[in-house]
């Protein structure tokens, strides 16, 4: 699906809002002044004075009202290698392949992995967007900026449910090893989706050294060494991790909700108190079978949930 992006003064938005009055879309956009859908296109209008026109007539729809530049992929860049241990000087501004991960805290849920691709001319339209840490965010926001962001740039998203967590953890996989494996393919999924264009960078939210990381893949298919950097906090460093961080975080949220349908009561996040009552309350209405779809059977909070339960029974 295309997008184009228009400048527009704030008069010509309100034109484009009266005109579109018949399609106006009751929409709760962060920064937006209207949302409106046609048969073929989304317009979303922004206080800045950005038009952002998503869908298959886009370029059409978007040149009634000014001259627009259509983001279509750009010819193949080079790739540019940083040092060991260091980042591409001005890697802020590239068009960066980045990736994170949530739910790997979580006792209940799974772990959700997204790798996404921000070009560089992308850039200030997520910024306007509100696209940033998705931990300073709350779970509101975060619905709101990933059903729009999610048309706008290519991702791949790996979930990791719960019943194969236990699996593999029983097995003897690290968590590490989990989320290395899935770090890699959500990435390759994404360099096939892009392909023949080429990111200029590929960064990692570290979760582990990058020679851990190499080892963890080791005997997989995986990109090569020279192309991925590493980095704590790396949502503040390219707005692809923190985009990244965003539609995993919306992918998690929306687990949590089909298993506090699924459980009949609302599913906490995190791995505090609250989670050992709610697992208490599961595991005597459904049983302690069904423990091992809901939870990371390793966590503390299994045997605390247990003991809960002995407790009321006595």
């Amino acid at each position: 699906m295309g997008n184009v992006v228009l400048n527009l003064e704030i008069n010509k938005i309100m034109e484009m809002r009266n005109y579109y009055g018949k399609n106006l879309l009751d929409k709760n956009i962060p920064g937006s002044v209207f949302a409106a859908k046609t048969s073929a296109c989304m317009i979303t209008a922004y206080k800045s004075g950005k038009v952002l026109f998503q869908g298959n007539d886009s370029e059409k729809e978007a040149s009634k009202w000014g001259s627009a530049t259509s983001n279509k992929p750009s010819s193949p860049t080079k790739s540019k290698s940083p040092a060991k241990g260091d980042l591409p000087v001005g890697i802020s501004q590239m068009s960066v392949i980045g990736s994170d991960e949530v739910g790997t805290g979580d006792f209940f849920g799974p772990i959700t992995v997204v790798a996404a691709y921000v070009k560089k001319e992308n850039i200030p339209l997520l910024k306007e967007l509100g696209v940033r840490d998705s931990k300073d965010l709350n779970d509101e926001k975060i619905i709101a900026i990933a059903k729009v962001i999610k048309d706008i740039i290519p991702f791949s998203l790996m979930t990791l449910k719960n019943e194969k967590y236990n699996q593999v953890q029983q097995s003897g996989m690290s968590q590490g090893k989990m989320k290395a494996i899935l770090h890699n393919q959500a990435i390759l999924n994404v360099l096939s989706k892009i392909s023949p264009e080429k990111p200029e960078a590929i960064l990692i939210d570290q979760f582990v050294q990058g020679s851990t990381y190499f080892q963890h893949i080791k005997g997989q298919k995986a990109v090569a060494k020279e192309n991925v950097c590493f980095s704590t906090k790396a949502e503040g460093i390219h707005l692809a991790v923190a985009a990244a961080s965003i539609l995993a975080r919306y992918a998690f949220i929306q687990y949590i909700d089909k298993l506090s349908e699924s459980a009949g009561f609302k599913i906490p996040k995190g791995a505090g108190a609250q989670v050992d009552i709610a697992a208490a309350k599961l595991i005597m209405s459904k049983g302690r079978d069904i423990l091992p779809s809901y939870v990371k059977l390793h966590f503390a909070n299994t045997d605390k949930a247990i003991a809960l339960v002995n407790k009321k029974r006595n």
